[in-house]
């Protein structure tokens, strides 16, 4: 009698590989056991449910589904037990790939990557140093944000609905080849940092990546890459603006205001807002980066595989609205399709490190979320979705992501606590 072979693979500190070939005996009892569940479901005349014989089922249930149940059966089976012969104790549920399945012969063979306890041995968190850029407002830019945009008053707010425009506020990361980490990210105003890199910039939207040479300027800030021409992954983080209706007296008086002039100051106090907002995301930025050189962080592939899937998943959908295809838009990004996906894989990989962090930073520092944590980043994601702040937790709740809510509250706690223990230094704002 074969028995089922186990290979075991550790393919990073908290992820192992199971190949699994399974005796014939397992893939026997697992159709059977997905014989009998149709059985019970299916009505046969003649016979009483669950005792219609397998040679009637046979021509009854689909082959798609009879073989997807018995995947599962055989998977639940095996699995658990090269899991306990192996001695592993996962963290969460394996990921399962199907190489072989065949009723006759018996045959199944199948992969898992196994999920162990994310490793966190942080740095020191507290005391850290950033550098935030002074906030300024010139006419310009006053008048630019006048002219530009009209929808919305006096509030700043990410732009999802068009791409990147001359007067924005960006949070970009440049990532050089052939160096390790996560790159390097700045706070820029799009049009105004330098020509090769505003031109990438234009018409990006928020997280899209692109691959190019950049011709850095002699006087740039970074000063191992100044006067340099490096191929580099530029991907956008964050991208805000303030949106205003026309400009004229009328209007002004709608918002309480006298006259255009008053209407110009309400402005101006609305681009600070914004400018303070993304500088403080400029400082979480070098947080952690600080934070991410000096700790050792591992999690499993199963924790950030999904993330990367999801993030590609969205964009092909979005390009087929578009009626474009993934190869035309990794193109467009001077990428390939197989570098925009190692590209997303990178990304989701970093944030899920990021993530892991930021939880292991509230349980040490023993912090707690109350009603009003909740509450309030329920409203503000209520006013980022435009829905009422009701409707938009029942759609939580019934798409079960509540979780994003608890984490949104735990992400602003834990820096709430970094900013408070930082040594930050005002700088003139750079490009």
């Amino acid at each position: 009698m074969s028995t089922m072979q186990v290979t075991r693979e550790e393919l990073n500190p908290c992820t192992i590989k199971l190949d699994i070939v399974c005796s014939p005996d397992q893939v026997t009892e697992g159709f059977g056991k997905a014989y009998k569940a149709f059985a019970k479901r299916m009505k046969v005349p003649g016979f009483r449910p669950g005792s219609a014989p397998k040679s009637m089922l046979e021509k009854m249930v689909p082959k798609e589904e009879l073989y997807n149940t018995a995947a599962d059966e055989i998977v639940r089976l095996s699995l658990k037990k090269a899991i306990d012969e192996q001695k592993i104790e996962p963290s969460d549920a394996p990921s399962v790939r199907m190489s072989k399945l065949e009723e006759e012969p018996a045959a199944c063979e199948f992969s898992a990557k196994v999920p162990l306890k994310p490793i966190v041995e942080l740095s020191e968190y507290t005391g850290l140093s950033a550098e935030k850029p002074v906030v300024e407002v010139a006419d310009d830019e006053v008048d630019r944000q006048l002219d530009e945009l009209r929808r919305r008053s006096g509030d700043s707010e990410a732009i999802t609905d068009r791409g990147a425009e001359d007067g924005d506020i960006a949070v970009v990361n440049i990532r050089a080849d052939g160096q390790e980490g996560d790159g390097r990210t700045f706070m820029s105003i799009v049009g105004q940092t330098f020509p090769e890199l505003d031109r990438a910039l234009h018409g990006m939207v928020a997280e899209e990546m692109k691959k190019l040479e950049l011709s850095f300027p002699k006087s740039f800030q970074e000063k191992d890459w100044a006067g340099k021409k490096l191929s580099c992954q530029v991907t956008l983080r964050n991208l805000s603006a303030v949106r205003l209706p026309d400009l004229t007296d009328e209007f002004a008086q709608k918002l309480s205001t006298e006259n255009v002039s008053d209407l110009k100051g309400r402005v101006k106090d609305a681009i600070v807002a914004a400018k303070e907002n993304m500088s403080r995301d400029y400082v979480q930025e070098q947080f952690f980066d600080q934070i991410m050189a000096k700790s050792t962080v591992h999690v499993p592939d199963t924790m950030w595989e999904p993330v990367a899937a999801r993030r590609l998943n969205d964009i092909q959908m979005e390009l087929s609205q578009q009626k474009k295809s993934i190869e035309d838009y990794a193109k467009e990004n001077g990428m390939t399709v197989e570098s925009l996906v190692e590209a997303w894989q990178h990304e989701a990989h970093m944030h899920v490190k990021r993530a892991v962090v930021i939880r292991e930073i509230f349980a040490k520092e023993g912090m707690r979320l109350n009603n009003q944590d909740l509450n309030r980043e329920l409203l503000d994601m209520a006013n980022e979705y435009k829905m009422h702040p009701k409707e938009l937790f029942e759609a939580m709740k019934k798409n079960r992501s509540i979780h994003e809510l608890e984490f949104r509250a735990i992400f602003r706690k834990v820096m709430d606590f970094l900013h408070e223990k930082a040594n930050i230094t005002e700088v003139a704002a750079k490009a």
